[in-house]
């Protein structure tokens, strides 16, 4: 079914169209899902008391999936601009699916763990201090960002597409928005990891004062 929403930057329509239906396929092996767990033991080894978690661009769940694994009992939430994602999603019953663009996104509620991991390079970076502003408003507790990183900010061309990946230093841009963020942890996950399938990703886990 096509989607005929009418989005406000050209990024929001490449992932909600033809091209973010192809990534569900891409991005489903259980490969994934074993690097996820391991990638996310080491973030919540760093955390405390994470009774509820929201993930941005929660595509069909493979994040969500490890940490219903390594939080039975936790709430999820996950907020997909796909359509044929969220609708995957949905399958998952432990999933409170949002629907819709995270530029949309105006948190109504608060979660122990808001992250989000490899969509930030996605976003157009003009739009970025909206997406911060909604994973900042989001979290009472932990914030998670897991992407490529770089020092300053760069454009590199993804799978034949301009304008469309983009690398700088996410968390330092939210660590210097927020004055009551500090960071708690961070590390790097290798592609030549010999044990789990990871995409040279730094994750940085941030923690907001009471």
């Amino acid at each position: 079914m096509a989607d005929d929403t009418t989005y406000r930057t050209e990024q929001e329509a490449f992932w909600a169209g033809e091209f973010g239906n192809a990534y569900i396929a891409r991005n489903a092996a259980p490969e994934l899902l074993a690097a996820n767990l391991s990638l996310f033991s080491e973030v919540l080894g760093h955390t405390r008391g994470i009774d509820s978690a929201i993930e941005f661009g929660a595509n069909i769940g493979m994040n969500l999936r490890a940490l219903r694994q390594l939080l039975p009992r936790a709430q999820l939430a996950g907020i997909e601009i796909n359509a044929q994602a969220a609708s995957s999603l949905r399958s998952l019953a432990y999933v409170d699916v949002r629907h819709q663009s995270i530029l949309e996104y105006s948190p109504k509620d608060t979660h122990d763990l808001a992250f989000i991991k490899g969509v930030l390079i996605h976003i157009d970076p003009d739009s970025l201090s909206a997406v911060y502003d909604a994973l900042y408003a989001s979290t009472r507790k932990y914030l998670c960002v897991v992407e490529y990183y770089n020092p300053t900010p760069v454009s590199i061309a993804y799978r034949g597409h301009a304008e469309r990946l983009f690398k700088r230093d996410f968390a330092g841009e939210i660590l210097d928005r927020f004055s009551d963020l500090r960071l708690v942890a961070y590390g790097f996950k290798y592609h030549r990891d010999p044990a789990f399938e990871f995409g040279d990703e730094t994750w940085f886990l941030m923690e907001r004062n009471a």
